[in-house]
């Protein structure tokens, strides 16, 4: 097994792998894992090197720190990626564990996209990392409490970096200018550290990109620096966490009633390109969990925004959908149909199989009614106001029991006013079912 899987062929070399820092003291970003006195800047220091996860965006120097770290403490790295290594390639690194360990010398396996290994992949290497024969550095972008099994978890710490700052990027984009010989100005520099979406690899790449269009002076007219920008869309891993915490975002503005916010969300979630039916789907969850009856038109706007966008597709349909979250995110609020919902399955799922009562069961033969299925069924629309003061629609075991309690917000103020009424009037009945 080669020590480097990901070594590039002949040729020249690209602009983020010449500028990828050769010391701890070169590294743009990170500070909250770097800073004096942190663990990772302990190691870096020289303290024993411990197995780990770097878990964070593309482009955010995973990679980088952990070559920073195996340097830092003499250790040998053993390279694998988890996309096209497999069981066998585990077994050749352990090999050279075991070898480097006789000798002296700290082995350090760094697994890239760690979060690909299957169960007994990560099984295959996980005694070696508890007996010491391997130190781990796994590289992620996925969270590693859902991608990687507990038992490697607990012999592993986690650290998160994070993406970088427009300012982080412009200060490599300094450094790169120098490499490539070309002369940005402060607002192209500013455009395409915003359009790398706090990507290090993705800034120098735009960068090349860039050099390979300048002029004779060493500078880029605004033609070309447009081109550059041409197709650079931002972060968005479908099913990744980028995906889930932009949902999460849009559903928590509609929630606390910021429209503007909500519409933004769902415009990065389109810029990303996510399905827009998935979205129509969330916001009519969103309609029926945080609006209900507080406003039931906002489910149907919804529905309709969901039929408007399947008949037209995009563009077109996008824009219904944009009304109908405006919508949704301005009106009253309740979650009292979504809360009644989970206190009725809890107490299905806590409590017995009982019996329909018998005034309440069908009675379509004979024998059903031979049986007394119906009798003593009050019809409600014989009664005052079509209502049966007293009468009961519950086994007697849960008789009494208040699942859904309305809120004083929008139209289920009145329904909760109607509902205290006819439960008063319940209370006050001389013929109330179970007494």
């Amino acid at each position: 097994m080669n020590d480097d899987l990901f070594a590039s062929p002949a040729g020249a070399q690209p602009l983020a792998s010449a500028l990828r820092p050769a010391r701890a003291s070169d590294v743009i970003g990170q500070t909250h894992l770097l800073a004096d006195g942190k663990p990772l800047s302990r190691c870096l220091q020289g303290e024993p090197l411990h197995s780990m996860i770097l878990w964070g965006p593309p482009g955010v120097g995973k990679t980088t720190l952990a070559q920073l770290l195996c340097d830092a403490s003499d250790s040998r790295m053993l390279k694998l990626s988890a996309v096209m290594d497999g069981v066998k390639a585990i077994r050749e690194a352990v090999a050279m564990g075991e070898a480097e360990r006789a000798s002296g010398r700290q082995c350090v396996l760094f697994v890239d996209e760690v979060h690909r290994f299957n169960k007994s992949q990560q099984d295959a290497f996980l005694p070696f990392v508890e007996n010491g024969t391997l130190t781990l550095i796994g590289a992620t972008t996925e969270n590693p409490a859902f991608e990687l099994n507990s038992a490697l978890l607990s012999r592993a710490r986690v650290y998160r970096l994070k993406s970088l700052s427009v300012d982080e990027l412009v200060m490599i984009l300094r450094r790169g200018e120098i490499e490539v010989g070309l002369t940005l100005s402060e607002p192209q520099r500013e455009r395409l550290a915003l359009a790398a979406d706090g990507d290090a690899r993705r800034v120098l790449n735009l960068l090349e990109l860039a050099a390979s269009l300048k002029a004779d002076s060493g500078r880029l007219d605004d033609a070309g620096f447009e081109e550059v920008l041409q197709g650079s869309p931002r972060r968005f891993d479908k099913n990744g966490d980028n995906f889930y915490d932009q949902i999460s975002a849009l559903h928590k503005a509609v929630r606390g009633s910021s429209p503007d916010a909500a519409l933004y969300w769902y415009c990065r979630m389109l810029d990303g390109g996510c399905d827009p039916l998935y979205l129509a789907r969330r916001v009519i969850r969103m309609a029926s969990e945080d609006i209900g009856n507080a406003d039931p038109r906002a489910l149907s706007l919804s529905l309709d925004a969901w039929q408007t966008l399947e008949r037209l597709g995009s563009p077109e349909g996008e824009l219904a959908l944009a009304q109908a979250i405006t919508y949704i995110a301005s009106v009253p609020k309740s979650n009292a149909v979504y809360v009644a919902f989970k206190a009725a399955q809890r107490a299905v799922a806590e409590g017995g199989s009982d019996e329909v009562p018998v005034h309440l069961r069908n009675a379509p033969t004979a024998l059903a009614k031979s049986e007394g299925h119906g009798a003593e069924y009050r019809y409600a629309h014989d009664e005052p106001d079509a209502f049966a003061a007293g009468e009961s629609y519950f086994p007697e075991s849960l008789d009494g029991s208040h699942f859904y309690e309305p809120t004083d917000r929008g139209l289920e103020g009145r329904i909760r006013a109607r509902l205290d009424d006819l439960r008063e009037r319940d209370r006050r009945s001389e013929r109330r079912r179970y007494r």
